[in-house]
């Protein structure tokens, strides 16, 4: 069996800059270890696998460790890779996931995401995740993520979690996102995953479908731009819409390739 392997740098519109996603088209799904395995040769954080159906696209999403209920950057790189690659005609694909329906628009040059809004609620913070931090948060937060408040984004670039304290805790699908008022931006943010083979992700496109409607609630602007301050740095368009928010980014690709599967 052969398969296409795109590579794809998504939230950026140069190369090596955003979140590096990889995706596999199928024509029908294959055992989980087998997809798992291939998330791990990827050597990513993330790889995308979509099977067509009717007049939308089953997608599904894996870390090297686990499969995700839902992934911004690999949503986007998908969608880039059915338009751009596969020559996809319409201006808006539907897929079905874990997460419920999701779409993707084509809008001024750049991919809309269409997702569910997580917004976070106050909450403590666990002594572990505590501890890793060398700048402590002035509020905290959670939905799936914990998402830790900051004075600054001065603070946020500050930041070095200890990586070594945080395996010890399990998250599941969840991680930690800090972040603060910008100063080109609205907001920015940084995500961190204890445990996963990739501990600080570069760009994190699921963990807006929090900071979205957080921010808003915070400065009262339903469109605002927010960047993720990871050494990769990416660029996040973000409209808050009630139950739903809207996040758009631009994407390039880097590689097209094939595995071989005996």
């Amino acid at each position: 069996m052969k398969l296409t392997k795109y590579h794809i740098d998504a939230f950026t519109n140069k190369l090596f800059g955003g979140n590096p996603a990889c995706v596999i088209p199928l024509e029908e799904w294959l055992p989980n270890e087998l997809l798992i395995n291939i998330t791990k040769e990827n050597n990513l954080a993330e790889t995308a696998f979509f099977v067509p159906e009717a007049d939308r696209f089953h997608i599904r999403w894996f870390t090297p460790e686990i499969e995700m209920d839902l992934c911004g950057h690999a949503t986007l790189a998908t969608a880039h890779v059915i338009k751009k690659h596969l020559e996809y005609k319409e201006d808006r694909i539907r897929f079905t996931s874990a997460s419920g329906d999701l779409e993707v628009a084509f809008e001024d040059h750049k991919y809309v995401l269409d997702f569910p809004s997580r917004m976070p609620v106050p909450t403590s913070l666990p002594s572990i995740i505590e501890d890793s931090l060398n700048i402590h948060p002035i509020e905290v937060f959670q939905a799936r993520d914990y998402v830790l408040l900051y004075e600054s984004e001065d603070d946020i670039m500050a930041l070095e979690p200890d990586e070594n304290k945080l395996k010890a805790i399990d998250l599941g699908h969840g991680g930690i996102v800090c972040t603060a008022i910008g100063r080109e931006s609205d907001f920015v943010s940084r995500f961190f995953t204890p445990g996963a083979s990739i501990f600080e992700d570069p760009v994190t496109g699921s963990a807006h479908c929090s900071l979205i409607p957080f921010w808003k609630e915070k400065i009262g602007k339903e469109q605002m731009l927010a960047m993720q301050l990871s050494d990769r740095k990416g660029v996040l368009h973000c409209s808050d819409c009630g139950d739903r928010v809207k996040i758009a980014g631009h994407a390039v690709s880097y590689s097209v390739g094939e595995i071989y599967l005996d």
